[in-house]
């Protein structure tokens, strides 16, 4: 029970949320810290001692029950006793010692100057309201515009003094390739010189080039500062009738770069928005694919920030669309019109517009009415046209066979019907696995009145309280990778041993909560935010709920998007040791709300039997 400020200091520091705070105010904490080892013999002493303190568990397992007999298990890096401290009067608490183990102590006085931190308040605030510290919904804008211009910076800007001759000034721009150049006094801006300039007011004019620059420069020029966006900097620009823009350092007003229209026209040919309009004019496969290759590289370079990755998925599905349909208006083109009216589908990640650079192709054609053999001839020949020209897009194609090239996914709207039908009379578990993935529908091209009437048609059946339970039961067997003491459980995956696998243990679990709640009130649209939102409004689950779900699920989404992009990889599967403390806090409240959103389900659709 001795101070040990080193120590706790070096353990405080890399636990969220104090490994925001600074190096001084950590000291303090940790001078006022004490250090205890609980064990069953102690524990009622030590706690009554300790009472008006933070507890910070280094080693060993504890079983918090709150005054409502709702039980926590907490182990190496959890909290308890804060709400306590946060509401006085409110949280008491019993601990139960399951294994003993080292506690750090901060008192009540410490608590407080760390609470002072805006972040380390929201952190602590979140926990007592059980909810996820995220920030998920934010603005989430068109990536080059709005991040900020030193981000978005290629090289320094060339600089001269003023003194310097027209003539140099005039060589320095041919030697560096550029088309203007700062003019400073004494490391500040104080004019701009262009290639214009040299053409409209030196060569026109005749004037002599041995002139010192500052004779034909533009005094005061407009400038931005690098933190501002792109978006300012291209209003500034046309609100000014300007070509070239100087960036300033926000502290120092040093010169840090220069915005050119060639620049922002780079910049928007660049733009996911500009490639999304190439694909649409491309007029064969060739240049089709030319463009698609481009999407990777467009996000690997321009998708940084978290609320890039949530409208990610959004671009990389609306892509795709733009793919298909322009595959299957080339095969019209070169086969004829369709004999029979039809309706391409898609299935899973595109149908909910979540796809990620691993996710493959799951498509369907829903057909007016049974084809004779001409007209299945037909729909064939077009099914794998389109399924291999999207591989060739880079989509790959689906190793389960979920495409509209396997005839099993080329129906008429009544079989479609009468399989849903068997569906719901033998949802055994194997049933389940396999017809999962077609309860997330959205119509991409073709008659949409088809899927319309699909749609319309299977409701009251999905609404089957049997067919839902089977359902509910099955979500429910999936379980999050915690331990009973609020540990990860990890699997080894490309030499680290914890790895765990975003999609399978956590997103899909959502996916699941969301499309079971959805079939049960009747909710067609596909999202699983959307239907999130809508499921909170309509009160299906508490506002509350689906507020917290739809943020773990955004959050979760993040964190797959920044490993695939940051390792150039496709899979799902994280490295803990690679995330951040406040993270991990994060992921294990993530699955803690998931696992209990689990159990809520299966008590409302199917009566508590798991």
């Amino acid at each position: 029970m001795s101070e040990i400020p080193h120590q706790v200091t070096d353990f405080i520091s890399k636990s969220a949320p104090f490994d925001v705070l600074d190096e001084d105010t950590l000291s303090s904490i940790a001078g006022k810290t004490k250090v205890i080892y609980l064990t069953p013999d102690n524990q009622n002493s030590l706690l009554k001692e300790y009472q008006t303190s933070l507890f910070l568990i280094q080693t060993g397992q504890f079983t918090i029950t709150d005054e409502n007999g709702n039980e926590r298990f907490l182990s190496e890096g959890d909290y308890f006793g804060f709400i306590a401290l946060m509401e006085p009067g409110k949280g008491q608490i019993e601990v139960e010692i399951d294994s003993p183990g080292v506690v750090y102590c901060i008192p009540k006085t410490m608590f407080d100057v760390a609470l002072d931190n805006r972040r380390v308040k929201r952190f602590f605030t979140a926990a007592k309201d059980d909810v996820l510290l995220n920030q998920a919904v934010e603005g989430s804008n068109s990536m080059w515009l709005y991040k900020p211009l030193h981000e978005q910076l290629d090289k320094a800007p060339i600089q001269i003094e003023q003194h310097v001759s027209i003539q140099e000034a005039a060589q320095m721009m041919s030697q560096h390739g550029v088309s203007s150049l700062i003019v400073t006094e004494d490391e500040h801006l104080i004019g701009i010189v262009t290639d214009r300039d040299l053409r409209n007011r030196v060569v026109a004019q005749g004037m002599d080039i041995q002139l010192a620059v500052s004779e034909i420069m533009t005094q005061r020029p407009a400038y931005i500062l690098h933190n501002q966006n792109m978006f300012a900097a291209i209003a500034l620009m046309s609100e000014k009738n300007i070509h070239h823009l100087p960036v300033l350092h926000a502290n120092d007003r040093t010169p840090v770069g220069m915005v050119t229209s060639s620049d922002v026209i780079r910049k928007q040919r660049s733009n996911v928005l500009f490639m999304i309009g190439e694909l649409s004019k491309a007029t064969n496969l060739y240049e089709l694919t030319r463009t698609a290759w481009q999407m990777p590289q467009y996000f690997a370079a321009n998708a940084k920030r978290a609320g890039d990755f949530d409208i990610a998925g959004k671009v990389l599905s609306q892509a795709t669309d733009i793919m298909t349909r322009q595959l299957i208006a080339f095969y019209i083109e070169q086969h004829g019109q369709p004999p029979l009216g039809y309706c391409w589908v898609v299935y899973g990640s595109q149908a909910r517009e979540d796809q990620t650079m691993g996710s493959d192709q799951d498509n369907a054609l829903l057909l007016a009415a049974t084809p004779d053999a001409s007209q299945a001839q037909y729909f064939e020949s077009m099914a794998e046209y389109v399924c291999k020209g999207l591989g060739k897009c880079g989509i790959k194609l689906c190793d389960g066979n979920i495409m509209a090239s396997n005839p099993a996914l080329r129906l008429s709207v009544d079989a479609a019907v009468l399989q849903a039908k068997k569906w719901i009379a033998q949802p055994t578990p194997e049933a389940i696995l396999e017809f999962n993935i077609f309860l997330d529908a959205r119509a991409v091209e073709g008659d949409r009145a088809l899927f319309k009437n699909l749609q319309q048609r299977r409701k009251p059946l999905f609404k089957n309280d049997f067919f839902l339970a089977a359902l509910a039961r099955a979500a429910n067997s999936d379980a999050v990778p915690l331990s009973v003491f609020n540990k990860f459980v990890c699997s080894k995956h490309n030499g680290k041993k914890d790895g765990i696998n975003l999609k399978v243990n956590a997103i899909a679990l959502i996916n699941n909560l969301a499309r079971l709640y959805s079939l049960s009130a009747g909710i067609t649209v596909p999202n699983t935010v959307e239907r999130l939102n809508i499921l909170g409004q309509i009160g299906i689950i508490s506002t509350e709920d689906a507020t917290n779900l739809r943020d773990i699920w955004l959050f979760l989404n993040r964190l797959r998007w920044r490993h695939q992009l940051r390792n150039n990889v496709t899979d799902n599967i994280i490295s803990v040791s690679e995330l951040s403390s406040l993270e991990q806090h994060q992921l294990k409240a993530s699955f803690k709300a998931i696992h209990r959103a689990q159990q809520a389900v299966v008590m409302k659709l199917s009566g508590g039997i798991a």
